[in-house]
């Protein structure tokens, strides 16, 4: 039995904070050259790191190289070509992919639109809801388009009032490997809300337990109908789920709820679950709209009401910084246009061997999927490309870390990476930047995929012995990373 305090554990922190200044779009280095295959069948790993590799024991199969950004000398690799699982490190590819087709100055939008005219506070017509996959907009983003509507004066609607995802993928969820309740793994489609998440939230009273859903935000906490919860007397499973038609229907134990708390759930219906929660908004504006129609393809219409995202380099550093897989896949699937998942990270892996003449293989755009493989040599590859794009300054700085992980104060050398962690799987790659001295780049990944294959579904959200596994991982690649700064100090 799983314990209740971290299965149903307090709230957890959603909305991604305000995006940094825009990076430069383009790098006033010269263009970095291709990394010599002679350079890479000589490198080898020296004692010290055989035995940084050794000490970790995680079993499986380790992979690293790292190498000179600029020339592509390669100065230190182990088993550089095994093709591994990259966990969230694919979302650093995903934001070179959506730069080089999109541009840092994409904006998502969400637009309230109407098929006929406004007159003394009526519309005559359909009121319409239109999203283009907005991975970013939360509860109160949609209160600030509700009020934008309000100020129209509109209090009355002749016709239906309709949702329209703009012809984006609808996707039930990311991974069909993860459980049912996790939040990481919600649905896509055009119209999202809280990264796809819904609160649930519970009270024990003397009658029993008081449970709720809410889209809750900073300003706004609009109760929700179309996902609803109900406490079973069981020990196990934790949750189960049944998708309706338009509704997210659980169960939870009640013998795991303890006094109190919340969590976040994955929604399945998103754009039943934004459409309801703006028409709550706008009836706290005194309009009161019929039940929503979902239509998918839009009729002419002219638009009353707009949001637009922040530019998508600053999505994507959010993006990188907090890991988020719907903003990942979004993005993706927006770059790609393809109408599947599938057929989006197949576009993204002919993407990768067309610029890279890397054989990468991604089934998404997150690594939420296990079936992803990327080699260390073909990660470094693609970053030193991308070295003259905006991508390099999204990445996440982080400090160079002592043998505990504890990061050393004012050292001078400076990472910019980004992490990945599945279970058995653990990766970091980016740039080491020193004061001076030629910028590094480096990859490392670590998987022990037999460990992982033989998981049960319900054993992934906290598999017996993976926390220990990935602790030792990110230790070892924090000895790594101070092994290789150490050569400028």
């Amino acid at each position: 039995m799983v314990s209740r305090r971290w299965v149903l554990s307090g709230l957890i922190a959603s909305a991604a904070g305000p995006g940094c200044a825009e990076a430069p779009s383009k790098s006033l280095r010269p263009p970095a050259r291709p990394m010599a295959e002679v350079s890479l069948s000589q490198a080898q790993s020296k004692p010290g790191a055989e035995a940084i590799v050794a000490a970790a024991k995680l079993g499986g199969t380790v992979g690293f190289v790292l190498a000179e950004t600029a020339s592509g000398k390669v100065l230190e690799a182990m088993n550089p070509k095994a093709e591994l699982p990259p966990a969230s490190v694919a979302k650093s590819l995903t934001a070179f992919y959506a730069l080089e087709r999109l541009g840092v100055q994409h904006r998502f939008a969400t637009r309230v639109m109407a098929t006929g005219p406004v007159s003394a506070g009526r519309l005559q017509g359909d009121l319409i809801l239109v999203g283009t996959g907005d991975p970013t907009l939360d509860t109160d983003g949609l209160g600030a388009l509700a009020a934008n509507l309000a100020a129209r004066g509109i209090t009355e609607i002749s016709g239906r009032y309709l949702a329209y995802g703009g012809g984006f993928p609808n996707l039930p969820l990311i991974d069909r490997d993860q459980p049912d309740h996790v939040g990481y793994n919600p649905a896509i489609s055009g119209l999202n809300l809280n990264f796809n998440r819904v609160n649930f939230e519970w009270k024990r009273s003397a009658k029993g337990y008081e449970l709720g859903m809410d889209a809750r935000g900073g300003r706004f906490f609009p109760r929700v109908a179309m996902a609803r919860i109900k406490a079973v007397d069981r020990d196990a499973p934790l949750f189960t789920f049944k998708n309706g038609q338009d509704l997210d229907e659980w169960t939870v134990s009640a013998r795991a709820l303890g006094n109190g708390g919340s969590r976040w759930l994955p929604v399945r219906h998103p754009e039943f679950y934004t459409a309801e929660v703006f028409a709550t908004l706008m009836r706290a504006h005194g309009l009161t709209l019929p039940p929503v129609k979902l239509i998918t393809a839009l009729p002419a219409a002219v638009t009353l009401a707009e949001r637009r995202s922040e530019p998508l380099g600053d999505v994507m550093r959010e993006m990188l910084r907090f890991s988020t897989n719907i903003t990942a896949e979004v993005i993706g699937l927006t770059a790609s246009g393809a109408g599947t998942l599938r057929d989006s990270a197949g576009s993204m892996s002919d993407w990768a061997e067309a610029r890279h003449s890397a054989s990468m293989r991604f089934v998404d755009h997150s690594g939420l999927g296990g079936a992803s493989r990327i080699a260390a040599a073909e990660m470094v590859q693609a970053l030193r490309a991308a070295r003259d794009t905006a991508m390099p300054n999204l990445l996440r700085e982080q400090g160079v870390r002592d043998e505990n992980g504890q990061q050393i104060k004012n050292h001078p050398v400076r990472i910019h990476a980004k992490t990945g962690t599945l279970n058995f799987v653990s990766g970091l790659a980016g740039y080491i930047r020193p004061p001076q001295g030629p910028e590094l780049t480096f990859a490392i990944f670590s998987a022990d995929t037999p460990r992982r294959d033989r998981l049960a579904k319900q054993e992934r959200e906290q598999p017996e012995g993976g926390r220990q596994w990935t602790r030792r991982a990110r230790k070892l690649q924090a000895q790594l990373i101070t092994r290789w700064a150490g050569l400028y100090t």
